[in-house]
């Protein structure tokens, strides 16, 4: 059973959601190779994509992609996408009444989309002069397939920190018509008519976007063979928070049996925030958490802010990058590269791990709320070992914080699941001579996996631990943006020399990357955190319109309870005997 493929339908519920799943799209898109040449991926992609064919029985690969984003938010993406009836005129409507003409401008295109047009249409081949067998050979899931080098060269300046407005603008895929779906009642721009709290999320799915949702969820189901589960990217913040809890509850109850990995996004900052819509993004974390966490097989907070109150410390740091983190652009990138290897337990062609069993190893008694942690890059110099690497971090583990919850001091862990991504061409045991004496205990094992489980276990003696070690990297071919620092080589690790004064280090193409997701005392601090931010608001007082779409007072109070009491959950000892003093009680 362990070469079946076991497929996955993820979903993007929200604009910063379709930000990250729009760089880990672009991010499994170039790591796809049709190469005869190319050693085969340990990575099965048909978990993610599937295969169909356009009106001119070309082969085509596209994501197993549901999108939801407001009006609004799609710029120069048509929703039903150009791949399978481009040219087609699908703006006709029919009306007996009066009608009148509005003109608009059209979006402009970033040099990036424009290029890829050039691609599809095949002018960028031409003036490369290519012959035709570098073609890309699927219309679908690659536009650049085989012509990445080339594209290299006329991608090289670019920069679209300033032109990326919405997730479209940095989509290098072509997607299913069924993939997008937009939410007309609500603005993407503007003032007016936004989706800014828990209730008017909830209520939505209903009427037509609930009809829309399942008959996209029918046709991505029903040629399934083996559906493992579903991977739900939602926004925390605003009201897709109760979209998305509405949305994991019928999953669960249409779907039982199969794994559901929620994941809340909630960026650095939002642009044009008020101290309102603060409240109300406190507000809406708590309940989307509590409730997400309840209808999936575990949940898990995405985040590089310092915490999800009104009063967050700095945003997470990372020793080699030099990100902009209030970008959504930038901070996307950086969990969508993180995100890339937390998945990858149950996307591997050998010794896959089904999502279920994934989560059933870290979700226990009842602690469906696990937090994440990445070293993004890891700090490996280049032709040294993984011992090398890991020995300069034998005072600290080298990941951060990507749910806002720091790790427990104190090494407490109810479970952990650890995978390095991306040695490829390291070695990752020493190479000693007969009789040589070992610079350190790590120095002396045998293979990669006792490496890093020694190393993780000089931190975490006694929590159980599971490894999953694969050698391909995360390929950062454009969009992704450069930044790397320049004490960063091509291949994403450390070199022993800096570029000298005045010129400029290679572009990064590739990244080394260690994540973590763990179960322990320290996401019972960042749950009790979150209730006690929501508690201590009156709503009736500082947010009175919140509950105006619900839910009512009494389903409020309880969510907030349930989220106490799942605090509370991860307060046990060794031993699994609960602890209580007076001043828990009160939290």
């Amino acid at each position: 059973m362990s070469n079946v493929c076991r497929e996955v339908i993820t979903l993007q519920l929200g604009h910063y959601s379709n930000f990250v799943g729009t760089h880990w799209w672009n991010l499994q898109d170039a790591s796809l190779s049709y190469d005869p040449e190319t050693p085969p991926s340990e990575i099965q992609s048909d978990v993610l994509f599937r295969e169909g064919r356009t009106t001119g029985g070309h082969v085509t690969h596209t994501p197993r992609l549901i999108a939801l984003d407001l009006k609004g938010s799609l710029r120069t993406l048509r929703q039903e996408g150009s791949l399978y009836d481009a040219g087609k005129d699908t703006s006709a409507v029919t009306w007996e009444g009066s009608l009148m003409k509005v003109k608009e401008s059209p979006a402009q295109k970033n040099s990036f989309l424009e290029d890829l047009d050039r691609l599809d249409r095949g002018e960028i081949l031409a003036e490369d002069d290519l012959s035709s067998s570098l073609q890309p050979q699927r219309s679908g899931a690659l536009r650049l397939d085989t012509v990445n080098s080339q594209l290299a060269r006329v991608q090289k300046g670019y920069r679209l920190e300033g032109s990326v407005k919405v997730w479209s603008d940095f989509l290098r895929i072509h997607l299913h018509p069924r993939t997008v779906s937009v939410i007309h009642q609500y603005n993407h721009d503007g003032e007016a008519h936004r989706l800014e709290a828990f209730g008017q999320g909830e209520a939505l799915l209903q009427g037509q976007v609930l009809e829309q949702l399942e008959d996209k969820l029918h046709f991505f189901v029903e040629e399934c063979d083996y559906l493992q589960g579903f991977q739900v990217f939602c926004d925390l913040a605003d009201g897709f928070a109760g979209l998305g809890s509405k949305v994991t509850e019928m999953l669960r109850d249409s779907y039982g049996g199969r794994g559901i990995l929620t994941w809340g996004m909630a960026p650095v900052s939002h642009p044009n925030s008020t101290p309102m819509k603060e409240l109300y993004h406190v507000l809406n974390g708590a309940l989307g958490a509590v409730h997400m966490a309840d209808h999936s097989s575990f949940f898990c907070p995405l985040t590089l802010r310092g915490g999800l109150g009104r009063r967050p410390s700095a945003p997470t740091a990372f020793p080699h990058l030099n990100y902009d983190a209030h970008l959504w652009y930038h901070s996307s990138a950086v969990l969508a590269l993180a995100l890339d290897a937390l998945t990858l337990p149950y996307r591997l062609k050998k010794d896959s791990v089904p999502m279920w069993q994934v989560a059933d190893s870290l979700a226990v008694s009842g602690r469906k709320v696990v937090a994440a942690y990445g070293a993004v890059p890891v700090p490996m110099m280049h032709g040294g070992s993984l011992p090398d690497a890991l020995s300069t971090c034998a005072d600290a583990l080298p990941w951060k914080p990507l749910s806002a919850c720091p790790e427990a001091a104190d090494g407490r862990c109810y479970g952990q699941w650890a995978t390095l991504r991306g040695f490829e061409g390291q070695r990752l045991v020493s190479s000693l001579a007969p009789g040589t004496q070992p610079d350190s205990p790590l120095h002396g094992l045998h293979s990669g996996e006792d490496v890093l489980e020694s190393y993780i276990r000089s931190f975490y003696p006694t929590s159980p631990l599971a490894l999953q070690l694969v050698s391909t990297p995360s390929m950062l071919t454009p969009p992704f943006p450069q930044i790397f620092s320049q004490s960063l080589g091509a291949q994403g690790f450390l070199q022993s020399r800096s570029p000298p004064p005045g010129s400029r280090a290679p572009a990064v193409s590739s990244a080394p990357v260690m994540t973590s997701f763990q179960s322990g005392p320290a996401v019972g601090s960042w749950l009790s955190e979150l209730h006690r931010g929501a508690s201590a608001l009156d709503i009736h007082r500082v947010a009175p319109s919140f509950l105006s779409q619900g839910p009512e007072m009494a389903d409020y109070r309880e969510a907030l309870e349930e989220l106490r009491l799942l605090g509370r959950c991860y307060r046990d000892d060794s031993s699994g005997v609960t602890h209580t003093s007076s001043e828990e009680e009160d939290d």
